[in-house]
């Protein structure tokens, strides 16, 4: 692991070392891997005290082990030597982020101009950029080809008219086409996009892709790189990848022999699942390494092609175990029914993911030891929904109060990058950790920040 670059000011050393008694053993998934119990009933997260990083920068706050982001992208470089890795940037990404994936490496997918533009402006390398999405508008397809994106993902028929206007013969945009397979993989209906009658990419059943890929190769302006697809997220299972290896190699095989092409690309995207509870599975890297490469050079062999240069997109995997979100306790309510809502600062405007989904997740008091037995508590936010519900039925203190922090492990993925203003609620500020030394990388935004984009009353 590479050395902590100095940064004036803002890295500042922990004063919360672990205790002398406290034990030293990991406390696995889903937290961090540095995570480590500390002095006075703290967490130690990258060397830093989760109660000294809630007092030095607010809460709500997000803590992001910047070692886990790396460890996590270094991994896939492992087990993938010969593949292309890409960070899924729509998980989470800010400038640390970027600099960190391509440190380490990877490249990088994003599906939306911002997320263009930021990445390049905080110097990531255009050409290790995919951009892909299932509604392009014109000034993103511009954009795209004014940075020199390395790929671009067509998703639908009018991109195809679209991008091949903006392209010239001797400067051609490579290209993947986005093609469904219909596998269905994934934690949730509506994140299941390797099936049909959904709004992604063009269906294998039919000729829809098929009719695709010909009228990409009549572009002289598109240089088709090879196929992708994406089945869904939160896949905790290697099976689903083998049929998508099964379903595109056939399709590899048509291309060969209907237009006498060999694609060179096969991007299988992401959705590689985590824990959010201790006792959750979670996608074994290894396994999908070995089962999934091995999968296509047989099935390549059987139909007499050159085995494509694989693509992948981890997205969740990267960052979602690299950070916890820190909360205060507002409230403690007992209800006549024997109900207890504990509210903290944040809620669904932070992390939509249990409203959206019903999505679960754990949580741990930190920042003091309490000897008190535990109680089934609901973990509520503080927005005026009844379905703000971060937690349900957790196990905590009974004699948890106003003024407790809670944290909530596997916040790095789909939390802030979903967040929204419900309620002119601010997002929380974001801190990166390692080496027992804390900055902060995204400020909280404030009230002011959102009357900012008033123009008129």
């Amino acid at each position: 692991m590479s050395q902590l670059i100095a940064r004036p000011a803002t890295a500042t050393p922990t004063t919360d070392a672990p205790a002398a008694d406290a034990p030293a053993d990991v406390l696995g998934g889903p937290w961090p891997a540095s995570a480590r119990p500390g002095r006075s009933g703290d967490l130690l997260v990258g060397g830093v005290g989760l109660a000294e990083a809630a007092e030095r920068f607010g809460t709500p706050l997000y803590v992001l082990d910047e070692g886990e982001v790396r460890a996590r992208a270094r991994a896939y470089r492992r087990a993938l030597p010969h593949a292309d890795v890409l960070y899924a940037a729509k998980a989470f990404l800010c400038s640390a982020m970027a600099d960190w994936v391509a440190d380490e490496g990877l490249g990088l997918d994003v599906c939306s101009a911002g997320e263009l533009r930021l990445a390049v402006s905080a110097g990531f390398p255009a050409q290790r950029i995919l951009l892909h999405g299932n509604a392009k508008s014109p000034e993103e397809l511009r954009l795209a080809r004014r940075l020199r994106v390395g790929r671009i993902v067509i998703d639908g028929p009018a991109e195809i008219a679209r991008l091949a206007a903006l392209v010239a013969a001797d400067t051609p945009q490579k290209v993947l086409v986005r093609v469904v397979p219909g596998i269905a993989a994934g934690h949730h209906a509506a994140v299941r996009t390797g099936v049909g009658g959904q709004k992604f990419g063009f269906p294998i059943e039919g000729g829809d892709a098929a009719d695709a890929i010909a009228r990409v190769l009549d572009q002289p302006g598109l240089e088709l790189a090879g196929l992708h697809c994406h089945l869904g997220s939160q896949i905790t299972q290697v099976e689903p990848y083998l049929r998508a290896v099964d379903a595109l190699v056939g399709l590899l095989a048509q291309v060969r022999d209907r237009h006498g092409v060999e694609l060179p690309e096969l991007d299988l995207g992401g959705g590689h699942g985590i824990k959010y509870l201790p006792d959750d599975e979670e996608l074994d890297l290894a396994e999908f390494a070995v089962r999934v490469t091995d999968r296509l050079a047989v099935r390549c062999a059987e139909t007499g092609l050159a085995v494509p240069r694989l693509v992948v997109e981890p997205g969740r995997a990267v960052a979602g175990p690299s950070a916890v979100a820190v909360y205060r306790v507002l409230s403690v309510k007992h209800t006549a029914d024997g109900r207890c809502f504990v509210a903290v600062d944040g809620g669904m405007s932070d992390n939509p993911r249990p409203a959206l989904y019903g999505s679960p997740y754990s949580v741990r008091l930190v920042g003091r030891r309490s000897e008190a037995g535990s109680a089934r508590v609901d973990v509520v936010g503080r927005h005026c929904e009844a379905g703000d519900v971060l937690v349900r039925g957790a196990a905590l203190p009974a004699d948890l109060r106003p003024g407790d922090l809670l944290a909530v492990p596997a916040a790095g993925a789909y939390q802030l990058s979903m967040a929204s203003g419900y309620n002119l609620v601010g997002r929380p500020a974001v801190a990166a950790v390692r080496d027992g030394r804390a900055r902060l990388l995204i400020r909280r935004e404030t009230v002011e920040d959102l009357r900012l984009r008033e123009v008129g009353r």
